[in-house]
């Protein structure tokens, strides 16, 4: 009981640390996974639950901080090369699971994962595709484990390749599986990368909901021919609109501007301790869940995206 108490104590402690000035994304994530590993998360199943919504609160708060008219021209402007590069990401993901003979459902949440949103494209589809248990936990183990390598590898090649705030930003958001992991790279990479990686991320989460409809589509046609029933429900990203109106409000009401601003700083904290919550939640059981030929198949597909984006956005083909 007392040695509970003081892990307890120690991770509330680092959890207001978090919330300090001096705290940064990469240090919050690395914090929680060396506590996670060498101590033991106290609070599992609480920050687990609280990851989501706290995720979602940061998001919509960090809208109180953008232009709408930035949000909406960045936008439109990532709306095509998104859809190409989910096709691309989808069609590559499909050969590896038939390289390394994985099971079709853990294949496509890889892919959705990788291609989307990261553990909500998870989340979204697999109830859909009527994915069993350990599909989903494999899934979200590979997505789990890059999200945080991303989180350190992304900012240093960015800085070796001198890749300016912009390219970045956009870089992120293509090619880092989940929003948190996106944002909290651009956060620690500069105020212009963490906005255009925001706004590109959000814009790729809307995704989501034709690729739910998609499936659920395809699932409910071979439902029909095998004489079964589904009623599955798709889950929507509604932290998206929330994101939106705290941008329009900031920007069409000039008078909260300055209000605006201290949500977004207050956002950006709340970011960083929701990404030590996320590397608390990372155990040696999760790793190991993932599998040699799955986590293969996610290092190949992560690599493939993350490859082909950034040399597209270095040739300006993407800007």
């Amino acid at each position: 009981m007392k040695n509970q108490s003081v892990k307890k104590f120690l991770f509330i402690i680092l959890s207001i640390l978090c919330l300090s000035p001096w705290a940064s994304s990469a240090i919050a994530l690395f914090a929680g996974i060396l506590f996670s590993l060498f101590i033991g998360n106290p609070f599992q199943d609480w920050t687990t639950k609280a990851v989501k919504k706290l995720l979602a609160l940061a998001v919509v708060g960090l809208g109180a901080g953008m232009d709408l008219n930035v949000v909406t021209k960045v936008g439109m402007q990532s709306i095509g090369f998104t859809a190409l590069s989910i096709l691309a990401v989808f069609a590559v993901g499909s050969v590896l699971g038939k390289l390394f003979k994985t099971p079709l459902n853990t294949t496509l949440l890889i892919s959705s994962g990788t291609a989307i949103c990261g553990g909500s494209a998870i989340a979204a589809v697999a109830p859909v595709i009527k994915a069993k248990n350990h599909e989903v936990t494999v899934s979200l183990a590979v997505v789990f484990t890059l999200n945080a390598i991303a989180l350190f590898v992304f900012p240093w090649i960015g800085h070796l390749l001198n890749i300016d705030q912009t390219s970045f930003g956009l870089w992120s958001a293509l090619a880092i599986h989940d929003t948190s992991s996106v944002v909290g790279a651009a956060l620690s990479y500069g105020p212009k990368a963490l906005e255009v990686g925001t706004i590109v991320k959000l814009v790729r989460a809307l995704w989501i909901i034709p690729l739910a409809l998609i499936f659920s589509f395809t699932t409910a046609v071979q439902l029909k021919k095998q004489n079964a029933v589904t009623t599955t429900k798709t889950k929507k990203p509604w932290f998206i609109l929330g994101f939106i109106t705290a941008a329009a409000l900031v920007t069409f009401i000039p008078e909260l501007k300055s209000t605006g601003m201290m949500v977004y700083a207050g956002a950006k904290k709340l970011m960083v301790l929701t990404l030590f919550y996320i590397g608390s939640s990372i155990t040696l059981e999760h790793i190991k869940e993932a599998g040699i030929k799955p986590m293969l198949q996610g290092v190949l597909l992560w690599c493939f995206t993350a490859v082909t984006t950034l040399t597209l956005i270095m040739s300006n083909i993407i800007s």
